[in-house]
């Protein structure tokens, strides 16, 4: 990928073409719909998701709020050649969802030079939120292994 400033609202398609979503996102069916500077929107089925209760895991909203915080801090990074690694999470779980899709919307809290956070919001299909999320990536230099 090169360190050129991109778009101000990249493609979704640029994005993964750039950044795909990995394995773990694609076992747990997590679509990317929207990437713009300031929001980044994917869904994911409770089908397949879910505890023992029928209820969707909590560590599913995780896995979906690390995702979406971690694409809009690798595209915040990169025109300064730096790439996002997460070091830090946490979650609210105000409700529970046991059918159909839910969608997480990241928003930036901070973007910086050396991090950045997002709040993600996720919400069943009535639109009645489901989690709170925030996380925060360090923004590393890009040749840096370790």
């Amino acid at each position: 990928m090169s360190n050129d400033n991109p778009p101000a609202d990249p493609s979704v398609e640029s994005v993964l073409a750039a950044m795909p979503m990995g394995p773990l996102n694609t076992k747990m069916g997590i679509e990317l719909l929207e990437v713009t500077a300031d929001r980044i929107t994917a869904t994911m089925p409770v089908e397949g998701n879910q505890q023992p209760y029928g209820l969707l895991h909590g560590g599913a909203s995780v896995v979906l709020a690390e995702s979406l915080g971690s694409i809009g801090s690798a595209i915040h990074g990169q025109p300064m050649g730096k790439i996002a690694v997460g070091v830090d999470i946490n979650a609210t779980h105000h409700r529970s969802a046991t059918s159909g899709l839910v969608t997480g919307v990241a928003t930036p809290v901070h973007l910086g030079r050396q991090s950045a956070c997002f709040e993600v919001v996720i919400s069943d299909e009535r639109g009645k939120r489901v989690c709170t999320a925030r996380i925060t990536c360090a923004l590393i230099d890009s040749t840096r292994t370790t």
